[in-house]
């Protein structure tokens, strides 16, 4: 049984021609690989709107878990190019749930928004049975921008750099490292977990992309969610009917993640990685998207082209194999993250 986002092939059959009503100021509608849909306003401005559900898991703090919340939503609207601005949550708690713990997690949701500059304009909150933990039902982050003067998925363009930021399974690395710490402090030296454990604070890409958007030469963005980098890759050149050409050798790649994926037997650019940004852009301007990125302590490096011959979409992996870009039949992550909760 597939764990994670549906395909792409069942989302065409099932969900792609059952959008409601046709509305021609829908410029950017639900598609594959996209993050946000933009609906045109009038007068010369857009919206910007995007949802994502969030969970946690055990040993989570639900500090931690409020900072998700607020930055995976704010992420997929940073990625189209826009500084998020307005958010509603719907927080669904099990009956038992006490004050503190409920206090302990709205407030950490209030400090990330804010920390973002982002106001909570609505949501819903409740009691319900059928849930094990508390669960965002649902966190749309929405933003208003100049006609114009955003970006999509769709824009990666022949002679285009390839830019990643930080490395790939970022989330990946981060959460296991806190759900299965144990396991990893028997081969690992602690600091390295603690490193790894450390990159929870790194799933966002909102700093990233509005770093590389204020710097100039942006074409497309997409933040490499389920399936990784590779999947992420796969997307941007499908949406842009583009090919691409890349280079697992000129990845950033933290120790840490490595430790991770190696310990568990992951694929690293196949393996969910929310807060590693996939961007491309014009040559003339990618160095200058990486010193400003550093800037921001954000670390990024030039990975491949984006070419022409749309048949053409292949990774070049560390030992040399080429291999075709493609969105993973199943995210390596989620069998290690159900065997790491067998063991709680």
């Amino acid at each position: 049984m597939k764990i994670g986002k549906i395909d792409e092939a069942a989302f065409r059959a099932l969900i792609l021609r059952k959008l409601g009503r046709k509305d021609p100021t829908v410029l950017v509608p639900p598609r594959t690989g996209v993050d946000a849909g933009v609906v045109d306003l009038g007068g010369g401005r857009v919206l910007v709107v995007a949802e994502d559900p969030v969970f946690t898991m055990p040993r989570l703090p639900l500090e931690m878990f409020g900072w998700f919340t607020v930055h995976i939503g704010a992420s997929d609207v940073a990625v189209m190019g826009v500084k998020p601005r307005y958010m509603t949550y719907t927080l669904l708690l099990p009956p038992e749930t006490g004050r503190k713990d409920i206090k302990t997690l709205v407030d950490s949701i209030h400090r990330a928004a804010r920390g973002l500059g982002i106001a909570i304009v609505g949501g819903h909150t409740g009691f319900y049975p059928g849930f094990q933990a508390p669960t965002i039902g649902g966190i749309t982050v929405f933003a208003v921008a100049r006609k114009g003067e955003y970006v999509t998925p769709a824009g990666a363009r022949p002679g285009d750099d390839i830019l990643l930021t930080k490395g790939p399974a970022i989330e990946t690395a981060g959460l296991l490292a806190v759900l299965r710490e144990e396991e990893l402090l028997e081969r690992h030296p602690a600091a390295l977990v603690g490193k790894a454990k450390a990159l929870t604070y790194q799933v966002s890409v909102v700093k990233d992309a509005l770093t590389a958007m204020a710097a100039g030469g942006v074409t497309a963005m997409h933040d490499a969610t389920e399936g990784g980098v590779m999947g992420g890759l796969f997307e941007i050149a499908s949406a842009s009917g583009v090919g691409m050409e890349v280079d697992e050798s000129l990845f950033v790649y933290p120790e840490e993640v490595r430790m991770v994926c190696e310990t568990f037997a992951i694929d690293p650019v196949r393996a969910i990685a929310e807060g590693s940004l996939l961007i491309t852009a014009r040559p003339s301007s990618s160095a200058r998207i990486i010193a400003r990125l550093r800037t921001k302590k954000i670390e990024g490096s030039v990975i491949g082209k984006v070419t022409a011959n749309r048949r053409r979409r292949i990774l070049r992996r560390l030992d040399g194999k080429i291999e075709r870009l493609a969105v993973p039949e199943q995210d390596p992550f989620w069998p290690a993250f159900f065997e790491g909760l067998e063991r709680v």
